[in-house]
């Protein structure tokens, strides 16, 4: 339910996939999270029909059920599915929210925009499965279980824990369920970046998301006394603050600005934080000894990354640690600091950031350790600073409330993915879940609003372990031309080659298969839209089946683009359809280039099926790496 998504996503009222998909009308969207703020006007029903004749579900009292939210359940000790803690009002949103006109955050976020979330026209069933305590993995597992047996088209988790064999993973288990049944489960990967092998829901069943930054900024500039200005970001924003210059304080060694060994009373005071988001100790620490206001510096690792939070009403900008570092420059230059000076220029709400989207700095990596030989995340979606819905009875910031919210995760991310999911189901509602998934990774694009490679944030090229196969394009996702897609059986087999016979039984649980009957796949043979294969002078080749799902006569031509180090052929190089729902099969091999150096680790490139009309690009990534070893 956001001000700025749909548009930086190229959805726009009354016109183009919004208005093919009927705003995903008739579709409806599970979220097991914390519950819900039913009474927020991003849920009123006005002009929504009611939901399908298949829909079995129903709103537990004291929910009142419309024909925008047609179903709450708790599964939790409160047994009620009031959102206490924000998160799950704030994800509902995202995906499917109504229209709300005059929208902000504390005064920003657009002046009083509109805001919407993906799927504005889908139907919403809550489960509530965590509180603020957490959650239990028996009470996820029966929200699991009561949303596909209601009837939900798509499932949203935007939760997760740490990396675990898929046969010990409660998520995996539960979505191989719903996948049995054709609900397609869309999952955080997990907010523990950057460092590597850090993802949670890596099941090649679920759609995995990673989260980047969208082309706004609540801007806040640091402004020195030498005229050099530093952009940051607030959501505490003064514009009062700005016409004055106040004295610069720093402590070389200071870093939480936890106290004070001298007068900072009426000083714009820097901490160098070295955490991904300030402390409240030190802001409270700042105003409590008089500071005016605040400057803090991003932690190293998180680069470009800028997380905001609201917080008191000290004004305040956090700026990156390579311009914290010139600030601190400043601050110590020369023997005596009196004569140092600083403001902070609030400019609001700015749109239009280049370059966009990054990496999000804490979106978790790859290479997934849980399921080797596969591809994750799958792809990236907004999930930086992200402003939508809010219960007005939880309190934001020190203490007030709010009924809109700007707040970043994987998990904010995820349910913009599940509302794009849901208006493809929209106009493919025979797809299976792996069709749909294919469908938004192979559109989505590689590049940023600078049309550049899409980077993290070290603002280097970001790899596909990072990005999945790339952004997310709804426009494009709903017409695919070609689909990779994947069954229960093919799942079955790689779970029978990973993990052996008494890991199926755990995970495919509500079946009888078994692995004598299966022929078991590796990660790298799955027909999977990503390819990820070992890095070696040997040619490793993987077979993929692609589905016609566009003009019933379509021919395809391959493009390979692969970095020196890396040679890449396609067999067939040329696909020819003749009918809708065809399948051909080509060959794929992979091989490190002569006189590529042995130390090489990792090699990144793209295989791209172009039509001969040029209406799609069906682009998959190519990791090979050195380090994978096949099981």
């Amino acid at each position: 339910m956001t001000t700025r998504s749909p548009g930086f996503l190229g959805l726009t009222p009354d016109g183009g996939v919004w208005n093919a998909t009927g705003y995903g009308e008739g579709t409806i969207i599970g979220f097991l999270d914390t519950g819900i703020d039913e009474k927020h006007p991003s849920f009123h029903d006005d002009g929504m029909p009611p939901p399908p004749p298949r829909w079995k579900g129903a709103c537990q009292p004291p929910v009142r059920c419309n024909n925008k939210l047609i179903g709450a359940a708790s599964f939790v000790g409160d047994n009620t599915t009031t959102d206490d803690v924000g998160h799950g009002t704030h994800t509902t949103g995202t995906a499917a929210g109504r229209f709300v006109e005059g929208v902000s955050a504390f005064g920003l976020g657009g002046g009083g925009g509109t805001a919407a979330g993906m799927a504005p026209g889908a139907h919403l069933a809550v489960y509530k499965v965590c509180d603020a305590q957490g959650c239990f993995e028996s009470d996820l597992l029966a929200g699991m279980d009561a949303a596909v047996k209601d009837g939900v088209d798509v499932l949203s988790v935007s939760l997760g824990g740490i990396s675990t064999p898929l046969d010990k993973d409660p998520i995996a288990i539960g979505a191989f369920a719903a996948v049995t049944k054709g609900v397609l489960v869309v999952c955080a990967g997990g907010n523990s970046g950057p460092l590597p092998s850090t993802l949670s829901n890596e099941a090649p069943w679920v759609l995995t998301v990673a989260a980047g930054s969208v082309d706004r900024s609540f801007r806040a500039s640091v402004r020195l006394g030498d005229g050099e200005m530093f952009e940051g970001e607030s959501l505490v924003q003064d514009k009062d603050f700005s016409s004055k210059v106040y004295p610069l304080y720093y402590s070389n060694g200071l870093n939480y600005c936890d106290y004070f060994d001298a007068n900072i009373t009426g000083m714009v005071v820097v901490c160098d934080t070295e955490t991904p988001v300030p402390p409240m100790s030190s802001i409270e620490a700042v105003s409590n000894a008089g500071g005016a206001g605040v400057v803090f510096i991003n932690e190293p690792d998180f680069g470009y990354t800028i997380v905001v939070e609201k917080y008191d009403n000290l004004p305040m900008s956090q700026v990156t640690a390579v311009d914290g570092t010139k600030i601190m420059g400043y601050a110590m230059k020369g023997t005596s600091t009196s004569n140092h000076t600083a403001t902070i220029v609030f400019n609001s709400t700015v749109v239009g950031v280049k370059p966009s989207p990054i990496v999000a700095a804490f979106s978790s990596r790859g290479p997934s350790v849980a399921s080797p030989g596969v591809l994750k995340p799958d792809i990236m979606a907004p999930g930086l600073n992200i402003l939508a819905a809010w219960p007005s009875e939880v309190p934001v910031g020190a203490p007030q409330s709010s009924s809109f919210n700007v707040v970043s995760g994987t998990s904010m991310a995820t349910p913009h993915i599940t509302g794009v999911a849901a208006l493809v189901k929209k106009v493919h509602p025979d797809w299976s879940t792996a069709a749909i998934k294919s469908a938004i990774m192979t559109t989505s694009s590689a590049v940023d609003n600078a049309g550049n490679q899409i980077m993290d944030e070290e603002h280097r090229k970001a790899s596909f372990y990072s990005v999945g196969a790339g952004h997310v394009v709804p426009a494009k996702a709903v017409d695919p031309g070609l689909v990779y897609d994947l069954g229960v059986h093919d799942y079955a087999g790689y779970i029978c080659r990973l993990l052996g016979e008494a890991a199926l039984k755990i995970i495919a649980i509500n079946t009888n298969l078994t692995c004598a009957e299966l022929e078991p796949v590796t990660g790298a043979q799955l027909n999977y839209p990503a390819i990820l294969v070992p890095l070696r002078a040997e040619a490793f080749a993987v077979n993929r089946t692609v589905t016609n799902v566009g003009p019933a006569r379509s021919n395809y031509t391959a493009k390979i683009e692969a970095p020196k180090g890396l040679t890449v052929k396609v067999e067939p190089a040329e696909l020819e359809f003749t009918k809708v729902n065809e399948r051909k099969t080509f060959t794929v091999t992979v091989s490190a280039a002569a006189g590529a150096s042995s130390e090489q680790e990792l090699a990144e490139g793209t295989l791209s099926w172009l039509s001969h009309d040029l209406d799609h690009v069906v682009r998959s990534p190519i990791v090979a790496d050195s380090r994978l070893t096949l099981s």
